[in-house]
C-alpha cells in the first residue's frame, strides 16, 4: 500500500488519491481476507501513506486542495479550478466504477456542464470510490447512491464527515489484525526511495551497463540511513509495535541496502524473482519456492507471473474461473514440494478498480478456494521468517522490474532529475554551516521527499499519467523549497518543467485511412499498413509494470470487409506460446486458438461463426471476415499463453475499441 508524497510546501495534498484509496481499499483489503477465517497475509504500508492519511482524519478539507474545492459553491470556482474539477471527475475507469451508477453515466458523457449537474458528478465521483465494504455496511453511503441525483451542500458535508470518521479507523483495524496474528504489517525506507540508488549509482550500472547514470552523482548513504530511521520510527508510533520486515521500495536491493536494513534491526524483506535468477546465475524456477538467508535477514522472492495474474489479468475473467485457474497453477509446485513456499506479491490498491466490484468477487472467490484446499495454507512474512530458509551467498543487485533500475534512472528526464538533486545536495553541503538545526531538519525533509521513487517513474518515456504535470511541479518544488529556506535565489533550471509534453498519442494512434493487407505474415512492406493504428505496447502506460511479454507493438485496421491486426514481437518469445485467447465483445465471443508457433504457421478457422485468418511468420498477422460479426462496435482483447500461463495481455491499457463502420473520409489528403 503505497502514495507518493502529495503535498506540497505548504502542506496541502495536491491530488486526492490517499483519500480516493482510503475509501476503497486500504480497509477493504483486510477485510476481504478477514472474512475467511485462518487466513494470512502481509500489508506493506508505506510511510508517505501513512502520514498523509492521517490529515483525513479531522476536517479533510483544508488539508486537500480537491476536497477544499469540493466543498465549495460551485459559484465560487474560478474557470481553471472548475476544469481540474472535472478532469479529475472524469479520470475514474467508467466501466467499473461509473456504469454501475446510471446518473454518473449521463454525467460523464457531457462536455459542458450546468452547475447543479457538475455538483451531482462531484457527489457521485466521490461515491464511486467507495469500496465494497461501504457500500455493503454503511447506512449513509447507501442512502446517497440510492439517491442518484439532485444532490444538496447538506449531503455533501454529511457524506466528508462520514468518510472522514471512517478512515480514521482504518490503522486501529490493522493493528487489531496484526494483533489476532491473521496480518503482518510491515513498512518501507520513509519517502519510498530506490535505496540502491541512493547508496551508490553505480548500482544502476551493475544491474544494466547500458544505462546512462549522472555523470557526477554524489553518494547519498546518509539520507539512505535517514529514509530507513525514520520509517520505523513513523511506523511504531502508529502501530505501536516495532516492525520485522521490510518491502525495498520497488524490491531494490543491493549488498550495501541490505546491510543497512540489517543494522536497523529487519528480519525480513521481500523482492522479485528476478533478483533470486541473478543470484543464482540461473532460471530454474524449482529455487523459488523457498524463504532464504542473507547474511542474517531472510528473504522472499516473489512469482512474477502469479503476481501478475492477480495485478492485470484475472480483471477480465470472471471471478471464480480466475481463482479456479490460480488454484490450478498452485497444484503441480504443491505436488513437486509439499513444503514450498509461494510468494505472490502485488500492488494493494491500485488493480482493483479494474475489477468488477473492487474485485471483491474474486478475492471471496479465490480465499474460499483457498480455505477448502487441504494442501494450501496461507502464511504471513513473519511466520514465514522462523521458518528454515535456504543460504544464499550471492545478492545481485536490481529491482522488481527486470531485474535492473532503468525505470528511475538511464532517460534523460529521470537523470535530469537526479542531476537537479545532486545540484541542490552540493549547494546546501556549501551552506550547511551557516544554517540553525531547525532549518537543516526541514530541509533534510524536503530532501528525502524529492528522493521518492515516484518522481522518477513518471519521468521518461516508459509511463504516461494525465497528472505528468503535478508530479513534475511537486518534485520541482522540493528542491526550491531547499534554497528558499537557505534564503538563496533558486536556479532558474528548478523552475523549467523537465516533463516534455507527453500524451496518450505516444502509445496509441488511432486508425487514420483504410487499410487492405495480405495476411501472410510476413513484414514485407510499410506501405500496406500507413494509416493503421497503433499500440506500442513498449511505451504504454501502467499504474504498474510488468515483464513485458514478447509483443511490443499492435498495428491495427480495417476496410469494408475485413479487421486486420499485426503483432510486432520478439518472435523468439513468441514461439514459446502455444495458444491465444481472443475476446471479442458484445458478441461474447472467447475462443482459445492453439498456435504452433515453432514453426511458419498459416491457417483458417471459423470460432462460434466468426471467421478468423492467422498467418505467422516474421510477424504474426490476423484477419477477422466483418460478415460474421453482426454489430457495429466491437472491443477486443488478446491473451498469449504458455501452457496455463498468461504470458501477456493485450492491449495493456484494457480494450480495443473499434467501430466498424468509421468513414475515414476526414482523413484523406492529395
Amino acid at each position: 500500500m503505497h502514495q507518493p508524497d502529495y503535498r506540497d510546501n505548504s502542506g496541502i495534498m495536491q491530488m486526492p488519491w490517499v483519500f480516493l484509496h482510503a475509501i476503497k481499499d486500504y480497509y477493504d483489503m483486510p477485510w476481504m481476507l478477514q472474512r475467511h477465517q485462518g487466513l494470512k497475509a502481509t500489508f506493506n504500508i508505506t510511510p508517505p501513506l501513512i502520514s498523509q492519511l492521517k490529515l483525513y482524519y479531522e476536517m479533510p478539507h483544508l488539508h486537500d486542495k480537491f476536497l477544499n474545492l469540493w466543498i465549495q459553491d460551485l459559484h465560487d470556482l474560478n474557470q481553471t479550478d472548475r476544469n481540474w474539477m472535472i478532469k479529475l471527475c472524469k479520470s475514474t475507469p467508467f466501466d467499473t466504477m461509473v456504469a454501475p451508477l446510471k446518473s454518473y453515466v449521463a454525467l460523464y458523457q457531457k462536455n459542458n456542464y450546468e452547475n447543479y449537474e457538475l455538483f451531482d458528478m462531484q457527489v457521485l465521483f466521490i461515491l464511486s470510490w467507495c469500496g465494497a465494504y461501504l457500500r455493503s455496511e454503511n447506512s449513509v453511503i447507501n442512502m446517497l447512491i440510492k439517491k442518484g441525483q439532485n444532490y444538496i451542500q447538506e449531503d455533501k458535508q454529511l457524506l466528508l464527515r462520514e468518510l472522514s470518521v471512517f478512515i480514521q479507523t482504518i490503522f486501529d483495524y490493522y493493528t487489531k489484525l496484526h494483533n489476532e496474528d491473521v496480518i503482518s504489517i510491515s513498512t518501507t525506507p520513509l519517502n519510498h526511495p530506490i535505496l540502491p540508488l541512493l547508496m551508490d549509482m553505480n548500482n544502476a550500472l551493475e544491474a544494466n551497463p547500458s544505462t546512462h547514470v549522472p555523470k557526477h552523482h554524489v553518494c547519498l548513504e546518509e539520507d539512505a540511513r535517514l529514509q530507513v530511521k525514520k520509517a520505523k520510527e513513523l511506523f511504531i508510533d502508529t502501530f505501536g509495535f516495532v516492525p520485522q520486515g521490510f518491502w525495498p521500495a520497488e524490491g531494490a536491493v543491493d549488498t550495501k541496502s541490505v546491510a543497512l536494513l540489517k543494522e536497523c534491526g529487519i528480519k525480513w524483506i521481500a523482492t522479485d524473482e528476478s533478483i533470486l535468477f541473478k543470484s543464482l546465475g540461473n532460471n530454474d524456477r524449482s529455487s523459488l519456492y523457498s524463504p532464504y538467508n542473507y547474511n542474517g535477514i531472510c528473504m522472499g522472492f516473489r512469482d512474477h507471473g502469479l503476481s501478475d495474474l492477480i495485478g492485470f489479468t484475472y480483471r477480465y475473467w470472471d471471478a471464480h474461473k480466475a481463482a479456479d485457474h490460480f488454484m490450478g497453477l498452485l497444484g503441480p509446485i504443491n505436488n513437486a514440494n509439499t513444503d514450498n513456499t509461494v510468494f505472490v506479491i502485488l500492488d494493494g490498491e491500485n488493480a482493483w478498480e479494474f475489477f468488477k466490484n473492487n474485485a471483491f468477487d474474486f478475492f471471496d472467490a479465490l480465499y474460499s478456494k483457498i480455505q477448502n484446499t487441504p494442501w494450501c495454507h496461507a502464511v504471513h512474512m513473519d511466520n514465514v521468517s522462523k521458518l528454515e530458509a535456504k543460504p544464499l551467498s550471492t545478492l545481485a543487485c536490481g529491482s522488481w522490474i527486470h531485474g535492473e533500475f532503468n525505470t528511475w534512472v538511464g532517460h534523460k528526464e529521470k537523470t535530469r532529475a537526479w542531476e537537479l538533486i545532486y545540484l541542490t545536495k552540493r549547494d546546501y553541503e556549501h551552506h550547511k554551516p551557516s544554517l540553525e538545526n531547525e532549518t537543516i531538519a526541514r530541509i533534510s525533509d524536503h530532501f528525502l521527499a524529492a528522493e521518492c521513487s515516484d518522481w522518477f517513474w513518471w519521468y521518461g518515456d516508459d509511463h504516461y499519467t494525465e497528472f505528468g504535470e503535478e508530479f513534475d511541479t511537486l518534485f520541482r518544488v522540493h528542491l526550491i523549497s531547499i534554497y528558499d529556506l537557505m534564503k538563496i535565489t533558486p536556479p532558474a533550471e528548478l523552475f523549467k518543467p523537465i516533463l516534455e509534453n507527453v500524451t496518450s498519442q505516444n502509445f496509441w494512434l488511432s486508425p487514420q485511412s483504410s487499410i487492405s493487407p495480405s495476411t501472410n505474415g510476413i513484414h514485407d512492406s510499410f506501405f500496406e499498413w500507413i494509416g493503421s493504428g497503433v499500440v506500442d505496447e513498449s511505451k504504454l502506460f501502467s499504474t504498474m509494470d510488468r515483464v513485458r511479454g514478447p509483443v511490443r507493438k499492435i498495428l491495427y485496421g480495417q476496410d469494408d470487409f475485413n479487421v486486420y491486426f499485426a503483432f510486432a514481437a520478439d518472435m523468439a518469445k513468441l514461439c514459446t506460446c502455444d495458444s491465444l485467447r481472443i475476446i471479442i465483445e458484445p458478441l461474447n465471443f472467447d475462443q482459445m486458438i492453439e498456435l504452433q508457433a515453432s514453426k511458419k504457421i498459416h491457417f483458417e478457422v471459423t470460432l462460434a461463426e466468426v471467421n478468423i485468418e492467422i498467418a505467422c511468420g516474421t510477424w504474426l498477422e490476423m484477419r477477422i471476415d466483418k460478415s460474421s460479426i453482426k454489430v457495429n462496435d466491437i472491443e477486443l482483447r488478446f491473451e498469449f499463453y504458455e501452457g496455463d500461463i498468461v504470458v501477456q495481455s493485450l492491449p495493456g491499457f484494457g480494450e480495443l475499441a473499434m467501430s466498424l463502420n468509421t468513414d475515414y473520409s476526414e482523413n484523406w489528403f492529395v
